[in-house]
């Protein structure tokens, strides 16, 4: 079973921990939704202020800074903005992805992975239901946020996703549990290949993979997120300029024929880690349509967006406030084409969204 050792948190809530006030429209949830390129897929209902938004999302992204001087950070040279990243406060909030049955997968996290459901959501008009769930509350750890898209039971994970990890006390004994329950083991519990560490892998019902890390307690038990690139130096660099992220280590295995690259803002032992995988001689995987998006806070979604600019990445969503909120985002895409969909500026009076049916990840 997994332990948790407390951890305080030194970042401010991620937005889909917030709440909109009561009398927030329904249109700032469409409006932050499309312009951030959410995970939810079905029909949209033809309301003006769609069109309006739609229209909108058609023009080309011009970055402006008109009228806000405290945010000209065109002009800021990239020894500034890689300085600014190193100090700014970021965190790996939540990873994004949808599933064809989300009361299935809730079970199997729960039962199996000993998840907590921090909570669960509806949203009949636009026929969508996610669900959050990790080890811990959500403004101090990193967690999964689940996507049911209504009438859709399956997605394709693709080529480029690897896997989720969850580092435990005991991996044989976790696997005794996922096998009780029916579920998937790909790999039996055993020291890696050229380590001593003990691991396993198993496959949720919708075929995501998870890397089960024997460990001693830690304070983030969701540890890894593994994604595939067709170039690691670039995609090093990249995320240690643009996201301020750290190189923690880098392995290469020529008897395998791929390379690996752990990055994070913390050690492995306590934190949250992205895992880029480089395969030999590939330049391109497939990214299907299961996998969404990871979050990061920051304090600066401007001088953050302009750091993506500037090394190599792409803004899908300009840097700005949502309609109704204190919260700011912007979204993007690495040189790989992996979405960190969201970047929040949090404020300290922000309310919390719990209770209110907005999101901008579904």
């Amino acid at each position: 079973m997994v332990r948790i050792i407390p951890m305080a948190s030194t970042i401010r809530p991620s937005l889909a921990t917030l709440r909109l006030p009561h009398d927030t429209h329904r249109f700032a949830r469409r409006l932050s939704f499309l312009g951030s390129g959410g995970a939810a897929q079905g029909h949209i209902s033809g309301v003006k202020a769609f069109n309006i938004l739609r229209r909108e999302r058609c023009k080309p992204i011009v970055a402006s800074t008109a009228g806000n001087p405290a945010h000209a950070s065109t002009a800021a040279t990239q020894e500034n903005l890689l300085e600014w990243a190193k100090n700014d406060n970021r965190r790996m909030l939540h990873v994004v992805y949808r599933v064809g049955d989300l009361d299935r997968t809730i079970k199997f996290y729960t039962e199996c992975l000993g998840m907590k459901l921090l909570r669960k959501r509806d949203i009949p008009e636009e026929r969508y239901t996610n669900a959050f769930l990790g080890y811990g509350p959500e403004d101090s750890h990193f967690v999964i946020e689940l996507t049911y898209n209504y009438g859709v039971d399956k997605y394709d994970i693709g080529t480029a996703f690897g896997h989720f990890g969850i580092a435990v006390e005991d991996v044989a004994k976790t696997v005794e549990l996922v096998k009780a329950k029916g579920g998937t083991v790909t790999r039996e519990p055993g020291p890696v290949k050229g380590g001593s560490t003990v691991i396993a892998f198993i496959e949720d019902p919708d075929g995501y993979k998870f890397e089960l890390l024997e460990r001693p307690p830690t304070p983030e038990p969701l540890c890894q997120v593994m994604l595939r690139v067709g170039d690691l130096d670039r995609a090093i660099s990249f995320y240690e300029k643009a996201f301020g992220m750290e190189l923690l280590r880098k392995r290469d295995n020529p008897e395998y024929k791929y390379t690996i690259a752990m990055m994070g803002y913390g050690p492995e032992d306590k934190s949250a880690v992205l895992e880029l995988t480089y395969n030999y001689g590939v330049t391109d995987y497939d990214k299907g349509n299961a996998y969404a998006q990871i979050a990061i806070g920051t304090d600066d979604v401007y001088k953050t967006a302009e750091g993506v600019k500037a090394f190599g990445g792409k803004i899908t969503r300009e840097p700005g406030p949502l309609p109704g909120i204190n919260t700011k985002i912007t979204a993007c895409l690495d040189p790989d084409g992996w979405k960190t969909d969201a970047i929040f500026k949090v404020h300290k009076n922000s309310q919390r969204l719990s209770d209110s049916p907005f999101s901008p990840f579904f």
